[in-house]
């Protein structure tokens, strides 16, 4: 993880994006590309393009055809791909000591820093919260 910081940081100061937020959305968007892209092509590797056709020659638009069929059938793949970037997100602590100037704050640089010191009852409700939205998702998803 500090190899990556560290590349990350190099890459996003050689364009001036170190300390910003655009500079930490870019860097965590990189991050978890990966994993939505490997989602989406395991979810699209099934899809019958046999549907979309039926639905364009029924005088469907493009756009309506992938708004209302594309879309529904590769939804599962498109949330699990958000959920696996959102955790790789939350869990890149060093790559946001790396890239965060000392303005931004985020939740997981916050657990983090209140670790050190000593364990407050916030951080122990943010990560009780996080644990009970973590279930929530799961039985949605379920």
């Amino acid at each position: 993880m500090v190899a990556i910081g560290s590349n990350l940081y190099a890459l996003l100061a050689s364009v001036r994006l170190t300390g910003t937020y655009a500079g930490l959305v870019a860097a965590h968007a990189l991050l978890g590309a990966s994993f939505v892209v490997i989602t989406l092509s395991a979810t699209l590797s099934g899809f019958d393009r046999g549907l979309l056709r039926g639905a364009l020659s029924l005088r469907a638009t493009p756009w309506q055809a992938f708004r209302r069929l594309t879309l529904l059938l590769i939804l599962p793949g498109v949330v699990s791909g958000v959920t696996f970037a959102f955790a790789t997100s939350f869990d890149q602590v060093v790559v946001t000591l790396f890239l965060a100037g000392p303005q931004l704050r985020t939740l997981p640089l916050q657990i983090f820093d209140g670790m050190g010191e000593q364990i407050s009852p916030t951080i122990t409700a943010a990560a009780t919260l996080l644990f009970l939205s973590s279930l929530v998702l799961v039985r949605v998803v379920e």
